[in-house]
């Protein structure tokens, strides 16, 4: 078992930046891929990005690309979300996620364990 726990959400204008931080117990954190979600309102969750377990590869959304940046520290078992150039169509829930089996995967429904999601509102 794996337990996530986001932080850093909030109300920020466009333009604005803002990083979500996502806390991971356990003694295995190197061996996990994490992703970046997304969850607006009305809409399906929706991935953001995700980073391998070494941190050598990153992919992203075709929507955040060039301005957020995934990024992790396996020696303080936290993933962040650096998110830059906020839009008011990046206001939604984001919610971390592990994948235990290796795959750099967009599909929300591979990820094995979920944090319990943090609001970020980007007003015009």
């Amino acid at each position: 078992q794996v337990q996530l726990v986001e932080s850093g959400g909030g109300l920020v204008q466009a333009g604005g930046s803002l990083r979500l931080s996502c806390a991971a117990s356990g003694r295995t954190f190197s061996n996990y891929v994490m992703g970046w979600f997304r969850q607006a309102l009305g809409k399906e969750r929706e991935f953001v990005a995700v980073i391998s377990e070494s941190g050598g590869r990153t992919y992203y959304a075709g929507s955040v690309k060039g301005r957020f940046t995934i990024s992790r520290d396996n020696a303080k078992n936290t993933v962040y979300l650096q998110m830059n150039s906020l839009k008011p169509e990046d206001t939604a829930d984001y919610y971390c996620a592990a994948e235990r089996g290796g795959l750099t995967t967009s599909n929300p429904r591979q990820y094995d364990y979920w944090g319990q999601g943090t609001q970020v509102t980007v007003s015009s």
